[in-house]
């Protein structure tokens, strides 16, 4: 694995044990799909880069600069998953941030994951996302969350979880958004009050291919599709939940192939995270 770590503009050795987001969660992250050598969804990535930080009050270094140190870092690299991972920098014991602390960030290259050819077996997790609209959207550093769901996840011995909120809305997948096909639509569960506003998520909702909609957990049961979507996977359909089967369906076929026809990395749709 390729990685990076830097302080503003600086190089760095490493991450200091004081760093805000190893003790605190107190950064954001994006794990953004390459494709012969380039980012395709760069911009959507940086734009929620940008959101959360400015929401959560933390400095984002030159983009010019972050978008040079990922160009070296995919240069050649024809398939790969790059994270990059910005924090609030270092700071003293104690939640109260630091003023002016320059920020911390970090780039990791890994391989792409290995692809399935079958739909997903999704787990319904007991673990609840908690109802916190000042860190909903938000590709927040704290996902401890998805770390219990997806050893529930493991556990069952299936492939993704589905996650709902406090409130027992469903919300999305440990590490994906949720798509549910009825009525000639697809549907996506909001994520105003908790969750993330996925990458992917956000072009499809803006392309008029899905709209927000609240989805009950036994609604899920009556859904004609249902998929998952992020933005290393592209769109990947779920074949079981509980006790329903979903068999392929052409409403999914052919949002796959709208989505591979504006981006072609997406034109083999079993890649799994």
């Amino acid at each position: 694995m390729a990685s990076a770590s830097f302080v503003g503009l600086a190089r760095a050795d490493g991450v200091s044990p004081a760093n805000r987001g190893l003790n605190y969660g107190d950064g954001l992250f994006e794990t953004m799909r390459v494709h012969r050598g380039t980012l395709p969804l760069w911009p959507r990535h940086l734009a929620r880069l940008r959101e959360g930080a400015q929401r959560l009050g933390i400095a984002v270094p030159d983009p010019a600069f972050i978008e040079a140190r990922i160009a070296e870092m995919s240069d050649g690299v024809d398939a790969g998953v790059l994270k990059l991972l910005l924090t609030r920098g270092d700071g003293g014991r104690g939640y109260a941030p630091p003023v002016d602390a320059p920020p911390a960030w970090m780039l990791a290259l890994h391989p792409l994951p290995p692809a399935s050819a079958t739909g997903l077996r999704l787990h319904a997790c007991e673990t609840r996302l908690t109802i916190q609209p000042a860190l909903a959207g938000l590709k927040h550093c704290n996902r401890l969350e998805q770390v219990l769901a997806r050893v529930e996840v493991e556990r069952a011995g299936c492939d993704e979880g589905l996650m709902l909120d406090s409130e027992g809305r469903a919300v999305s997948a440990t590490s994906a958004n949720l798509l549910a096909y009825r009525d000639g639509r697809w549907l996506t569960p909001p994520v105003a009050r908790c969750g993330v506003a996925g990458v992917l998520r956000g072009w499809l909702l803006a392309q008029g291919l899905a709209e927000e909609a609240e989805l009950a957990p036994d609604a899920l049961e009556s859904v004609e599709a249902l998929a998952l979507c992020n933005a290393v996977r592209g769109i990947l359909p779920v074949s079981l939940l509980g006790a329903r089967h979903w068999s392929a369906h052409p409403a999914l076929t052919d949002l796959q192939a709208r989505l591979a026809m504006a981006h072609p990395m997406f034109s083999n749709p079993a890649v799994r995270a």
